[in-house]
C-alpha cells in the first residue's frame, strides 16, 4: 500500500489538487478544488488509491458488494472490483425512461451489504444520493470509504443517516504535507486552513426527487410477448382511457346494465363472477358482445389461490367457465409459481392473460414486502402469460420502476382519498397514477353508486387520462 504523503504528492504532481476560488456542489465556494476524474489517465495511481482504500477499512467491516458514486468514484470502484474479486453495482445517475429504467444495475439479492466508494466528502450529499436507491433495492448500507474528507461535515451528516464514513486522509492533512514539502506557499496554506475553519459544517443540499418521464402505452404495447396485454394498451391509447370499472353489483342483469351505460369510457371491466345469483351459461357471451361493442376488455377478479391443478378445473370448468369470456384474471402466489404453470396451461393457448396480486389495499393485508418481490420475480419468469399486477404503490417497490412491460393496475380509488369501515383504503386518480406509478385505475362503488354512471365515469376517465399524460411529458 502506498503512504499518503506519496499519494498526496502524485495528485499534486498531476494537477488533481488546484488552489484559487472553485463553487463546491454544496453551494460554497472553496479556496481548494480537488480532481480526481484525472486520475483514469494514471493507472498505476488509480491502482495505488484502490488498494489503500481498502487497506484502510477496519478489520471488521463487513460488506459483499461495492458501489462507486457516479462518476468519478466508478473507475476505483472498479478497480477495487477487479483486484479483490467484489461484485460491483452501478448506480444510474440519470435513469433511463426506456429499456428496464432501473436505477441501479447489476446482480443482487435482498440484504446484501454493498461498501460506497467516493473520491471525496464534503457534505454528504452524493453518497446519500447513491445509498437511497440502494437501500430502496433492499441492500445495506452501513459504509463508505473515500480518498479525502474535507472535514466539512460529511461524517456527521453521514453518521445521522447510519453511514460510517472512512477516509484515506483529511484535507487538512493533505495541506499540511504539501506544505511541508515546498509546494504550498504559506500563504495559501493559511488560507485554506481558515476556510476549513469557518465551514466545519456544510448542510446536506435538498435533494429534489427526481422527475423521470415515463415510457408511454405505445412504446409499451410493442415491448410486451403477450397478445392481451398488447389489445389492452392499444386500447387504452386509442380511447384516451386508462379507467376500469370494478362492476360489482348485485345481480348479472345489473352488470351488463353498468357495462352497456359506461362502456364508452373504459379500458377494462372488472367483474366478481360468483357473486352473481341470476348467473346463467349465457351472461359470457352476452357481456363479450357489449366489450366489443364498446372496445373495452373483460377481467375477472377471482383471485385463483389454489394448486396448479384444481386452478386449472377452476379456470376452465365448473358452471362459470371463466376461460371462455374473460380477457384477463388475476391469482395470490401464496401456493408458488405452480399456480400461473396451472393457469398458463389453459389461458395462454386462448391469448388470455394474468395479473399476479402483488398488493392489496385493505388495511392490514400480508401483501407486502418479500411477498412483492416473489410476485415480481414470478411475473418475469412468466412473462409471456403474466401481464402485470394489482398493486397499490408500484413506484414503493424495491427496483422500482419494474419492467414496463408490466401493467400496474391499482384498487380503491376516488375522487378524495379515505376509507371505508370495511377496512378499504382510498387515494385518488392523480396519487395513483402520477405519483405512485400505477397504470389502471380501478373505480367501483364510486361510480357504480354515482346519479349518473356515465358522467362520473367519465370525470373518472379523465383524471386518470391527465394524470398518465402528466407522468409522460
Amino acid at each position: 500500500m502506498a503512504s499518503m504523503e506519496s499519494l498526496i504528492l502524485q495528485l499534486h504532481e498531476i494537477s488533481a489538487v488546484k488552489f484559487g476560488n472553485f463553487k463546491l456542489k454544496s453551494g460554497i465556494s472553496s479556496p481548494i478544488y480537488i480532481d480526481l476524474r484525472l486520475i483514469v489517465s494514471y493507472p498505476s495511481l488509480l491502482r495505488q488509491i484502490s488498494q489503500s482504500l481498502i487497506a484502510s477499512l477496519p478489520p471488521h467491516t463487513h460488506y459483499n458488494l461495492v458501489c462507486g458514486v457516479p462518476y468519478t468514484a466508478l473507475p476505483i470502484a472498479t478497480s477495487i472490483s477487479l483486484d479483490h474479486s467484489i461484485p460491483m453495482l452501478m448506480r444510474r445517475k440519470e435513469v433511463k425512461d426506456y429499456g428496464t429504467s432501473k436505477s441501479i444495475e447489476g446482480v443482487f439479492d435482498k440484504g446484501q451489504t454493498c461498501l460506497i466508494i467516493e473520491d471525496l466528502v464534503t457534505s454528504g450529499a452524493s453518497v446519500l444520493e447513491t445509498a437511497a436507491p440502494l437501500r430502496a433495492a433492499g441492500v445495506n448500507v452501513t459504509d463508505v470509504v473515500v480518498v479525502i474528507d474535507r472535514e466539512q461535515g460529511g461524517r456527521e451528516n453521514l453518521e445521522e443517516n447510519g453511514i460510517q464514513l472512512h477516509a484515506l486522509f483529511k484535507l487538512s492533512e493533505m495541506v499540511r504535507i504539501l506544505r511541508k514539502k515546498g509546494k504550498l506557499e504559506e500563504e495559501m496554506e493559511g488560507v485554506v486552513m481558515r476556510f476549513l475553519e469557518e465551514n466545519r459544517k456544510v448542510a446536506v443540499p435538498k435533494v429534489e426527487k427526481a422527475i423521470i418521464k415515463a415510457l408511454g402505452f405505445q412504446e409499451r404495447a410493442k415491448m410486451t410477448k403477450n397478445a392481451t396485454a398488447k389489445k389492452l394498451f392499444e386500447v387504452m391509447v386509442k380511447k384516451e382511457s386508462n379507467l376500469c370499472l370494478a362492476a360489482d353489483v348485485g345481480t348479472a342483469a345489473e352488470l351488463l346494465d353498468i357495462a352497456e351505460k359506461v362502456g364508452p369510457e373504459i379500458c377494462l371491466l372488472k367483474t366478481h363472477v360468483d357473486i352473481l345469483p341470476d348467473f346463467t351459461p349465457d351472461f359470457g357471451s352476452k357481456l363479450r358482445s357489449i366489450a366489443e361493442k364498446h372496445n373495452f376488455l373483460i377481467f375477472e377478479d377471482r383471485k385463483f389461490a389454489d394448486i396448479g391443478n384444481t386452478v386449472t378445473m377452476q379456470y376452465e370448468g365448473g358452471i362459470y367457465r371463466i376461460l371462455e369470456w374473460a380477457d384477463i384474471i388475476n391469482a395470490h402466489i401464496i401456493s408458488g409459481p405452480g399456480i400461473v404453470d396451472g393457469l398458463k396451461l389453459k389461458g395462454l393457448p386462448h391469448g388470455r392473460g394474468l395479473l399476479l396480486l402483488a398488493e392489496m389495499s385493505s388495511a392490514g393485508n400480508l401483501a407486502k414486502g418479500d411477498y412483492t418481490a416473489a410476485a415480481v420475480k414470478i411475473a418475469e419468469d412468466h412473462s409471456d402469460f403474466v401481464i402485470g399486477f394489482i398493486s397499490v404503490n408500484p413506484a414503493s417497490w424495491p427496483g422500482a420502476p419494474v419492467n414496463p412491460a408490466f401493467i400496474q393496475a391499482t384498487p380503491g380509488v376516488q375522487m378524495v382519498k379515505g376509507g371505508d369501515a370495511l377496512g378499504q383504503q382510498y387515494n385518488t386518480p392523480y396519487s395513483v397514477i402520477h405519483d405512485r406509478g400505477s397504470d389502471i385505475i380501478i373505480v367501483g362503488r364510486g361510480i357504480i353508486k354515482a346519479e349518473n354512471p356515465l358522467e362520473t365515469a367519465r370525470e373518472y376517465r379523465l383524471q386518470g387520462w391527465k394524470a398518465y399524460v402528466a407522468k409522460c411529458t
